[in-house]
């Protein structure tokens, strides 16, 4: 189970940011809770998605006098129905780990997941693969979770790198392309791997690949 990972987050694209959005985050970062607070509540009550999931965050953290669990739910829900992406991971994470009121759902929590991804949310991509490769709140698919996990991949996400070229190694899931494999785990070790580089040697044996 991970832990609760929730950060105060800007709009994924600066130039639709809502103006004082930074402020507010600002503000928090710098311990002043109570001015992060009324900013972030002035944003939430113009309808600016990305406040409604920072004053979420405030509550699900405590850093409010009065924080509600339930508060938090409201907030990150009317945020993610906006489509905020980073709203819709967190939804999955509530329904995963059972906060904000929630019991633990892992079918809920791979629904939520599913739409970060398609929105493009690395984290959301590598929750999905996951959830098809153990079959956690989803059916057990070994082809979604190479399809996802090449895509998470694809967005820069390390653990994807490794997991994708020992899928495609094996043939899990997806053919079986040991110079597919290499190249992954190539891409692995260059972004710090630590696993990496000796699965490079180990191919380069198998395929005469040149060493790097």
């Amino acid at each position: 189970m991970r832990p609760l990972l929730f950060s105060l987050a800007l709009f994924a694209v600066p130039t639709l940011a809502a103006p004082g959005i930074d402020e507010a985050v600002a503000a928090y970062e710098i311990g002043d809770l109570a001015g992060a607070r009324s900013a972030f509540t002035r944003l939430s009550r113009a309808g600016v998605p990305a406040a409604d999931y920072n004053l979420a965050v405030m509550h699900l953290r405590g850093d409010l006098p009065r924080a509600k669990p339930h508060e938090a739910l409201r907030l990150m829900t009317r945020s993610a129905q906006a489509g905020f992406v980073t709203a819709l991971y967190g939804l999955g994470q509530l329904h995963e780990l059972g906060q904000g009121g929630l019991q633990v759902n892992l079918v809920k929590a791979h629904q939520w997941y599913l739409r970060a991804a398609q929105a493009g949310s690395v984290d959301g991509q590598v929750a999905v693969a996951t959830a098809y490769y153990l079959g956690r709140g989803a059916p057990k698919d070994a082809a979604l979770a190479a399809r996802w996990c090449r895509i998470a991949a694809q967005g820069g996400d390390i653990g994807a790198m490794y997991l994708y070229a020992s899928m495609v190694e094996a043939g899990d899931g997806v053919e079986r392309d040991l110079n597919e494999a290499r190249y992954w785990y190539g891409v692995a070790a260059r972004n710090g791997d630590e696993a990496a580089p000796s699965k490079l040697i180990e191919l380069d044996a198998k395929i005469g690949a040149p060493k790097t």
